[in-house]
C-alpha cells in the first residue's frame, strides 16, 4: 500500500499516479482506477506514453548530453578548490534499466491502453445507480469503494488464498484524491471533524485485502488539508510506503536561486519493513523533482557550492546569516550575541 501526500495543487503528484498505472500496462498487469474528480477512462487517455527499447537510448542520451555540456560550462566557473571534490551523482546511471521510461510529452496509444483489462470506479456513476448504504460503519462512498475492490479480487481470480487454474497477473489499483470532501468525508473541512474514523477503517480493509491478494495500490491524499495531525499519523501507520511531494509553487523557495534547477522536495516519510525488524534507510535523505521537457525525475538534493553570479552580494549575506548562527554554537555567549542557536 503506497501512500502519496499530494502537493498542494495536485498536479506532480497526479503525475506520479498515472506513472504507476502506465508502468502496470507496459508490464501487462489489470488496473483497478478509482475516482471522485475525474473520470477514470479520461485518467486512462492521459496516460505518458512509454519510451520502449532504442527510443528511450536516445532520448535519454540526448538529455545526458544537455548535462554534461551543462557540467562543462560550470566547471568553467567553478573556483579551483572545489574542482577536486568528488562529484555528486545527482541521477541514476543513464543506461541501467529499472522498469521503464515514459515521454510525458506524449500520450500513450489507445492500442496499448486496450491491451490489458482495466476497471474503472467513478464515485458519482455509483451513487445513482443505487441509494446510499453505510457497512462496516464508514461513510457509503468508501463502502461502496471497498466491496468493488473484493468483487473484482475474487471474480478476476487474485485472490491468494483460492487457487486458480489460468495464468496468475497482478491487480494494480489506482485511488485518486482520497479523504477529499468529494468522497463525502470531513477530515478536510475541520479540526474535528464527525466521521474522523472512516478513513483509517477504510485503509484498515483495505489492507487485509492486499495481504491476501496478488495486487498493489496506490492512493494520493491531500494530506495538507487534512489539519487533525493524529488522523494523519493513524494513516501512516496503516500503510506501507509513505512518500510526499512538496511543490515550490506558490512559497519563497520558487525564487530562491538554491533550488532554481527543481520543482519540488520528495519526503520519504515511511518505507516498508517487511520480514525485518526494522526498516532499511537509505543513506540519502535529501531528494527533489523536476519536470523536464520529457520526463519527470526524482534525483538526489545537490545545493550549489556557491550562488551564481547573478545573486548580489546583499542577498548572498541575508541567505548565508542562518549558518552562521548555527556555526557560531555557543560560542555566541562569549561574543556578547543576543540570539544563542544550538
Amino acid at each position: 500500500l503506497v501512500f502519496t501526500e499530494e502537493d498542494k495543487y495536485g498536479l506532480y503528484s497526479n503525475l506520479l499516479f498515472k506513472y504507476f498505472l502506465a508502468e502496470g500496462i507496459v508490464c501487462g498487469h489489470e488496473l483497478f482506477v478509482a475516482s471522485a474528480k475525474e473520470h477514470p477512462d479520461n485518467i486512462l487517455k492521459e496516460l505518458p506514453a512509454p519510451l520502449l527499447d532504442d527510443s528511450y537510448r536516445k532520448d535519454l542520451g540526448d538529455e545526458a548530453a544537455a548535462v554534461k555540456s551543462e557540467d562543462f560550462q560550470d566547471s568553467m566557473k567553478i573556483a579551483w578548490r572545489y574542482q577536486n571534490l568528488p562529484k555528486m551523482e545527482v541521477s541514476p546511471t543513464t543506461y541501467t534499466k529499472f522498469g521503464h521510461y515514459y515521454d510525458v510529452s506524449k500520450k500513450m496509444s489507445p492500442e496499448l491502453c486496450q491491451s490489458v483489462k482495466w476497471h474503472s470506479f467513478y464515485l458519482h456513476e455509483e451513487l445513482s445507480f443505487e441509494p446510499k448504504m453505510k457497512a462496516w460503519n464508514m461513510n457509503s462512498g468508501y463502502a461502496r469503494l471497498l466491496q468493488s475492490i473484493q468483487r473484482i479480487i475474487a471474480q478476476e481470480g487474485f485472490d491468494g488464498s483460492d487457487p486458480q487454474k489460468k495464468p496468475r497477473n497482478v491487480l494494480r489499483i489506482g485511488i485518486e484524491s482520497l479523504g477529499s470532501v468529494l468522497w463525502g468525508d470531513d477530515v478536510c473541512c475541520s479540526d474535528a471533524p464527525e466521521d474522523a474514523q472512516s478513513l483509517t477503517k477504510f485503509l484498515y480493509v483495505l489492507r487485509g485485502l492486499l495481504r491476501k491478494s496478488l495486487s498493489a495500490c496506490i492512493i494520493t491524499v491531500p494530506a495538507h488539508l487534512i489539519q487533525n495531525k493524529a488522523i494523519m499519523e493513524r494513516v501512516t501507520n496503516l500503510s506501507d510506503v509513505v512518500v510526499g511531494l512538496e511543490s515550490f509553487i506558490g512559497s519563497e523557495r520558487e525564487t530562491n536561486p538554491l533550488y532554481k534547477d527543481y520543482h519540488g522536495l520528495v519526503h520519504v516519510h515511511q518505507i516498508p519493513r517487511l520480514n525485518s525488524l526494522i526498516c532499511d534507510v537509505s543513506d540519502t535523505k535529501d531528494l527533489a523533482f523536476r519536470l523536464k521537457r520529457k520526463q519527470f525525475t526524482i534525483e538526489r538534493l545537490h545545493l550549489p557550492p556557491d550562488l551564481s553570479d547573478t545573486v548580489s552580494r546583499a542577498r548572498k549575506q541575508e541567505l548565508a546569516a542562518p549558518a552562521k548562527l548555527l556555526s557560531a554554537g555557543c560560542g555566541a555567549v562569549a561574543l556578547g550575541k543576543k540570539h544563542l542557536d544550538f
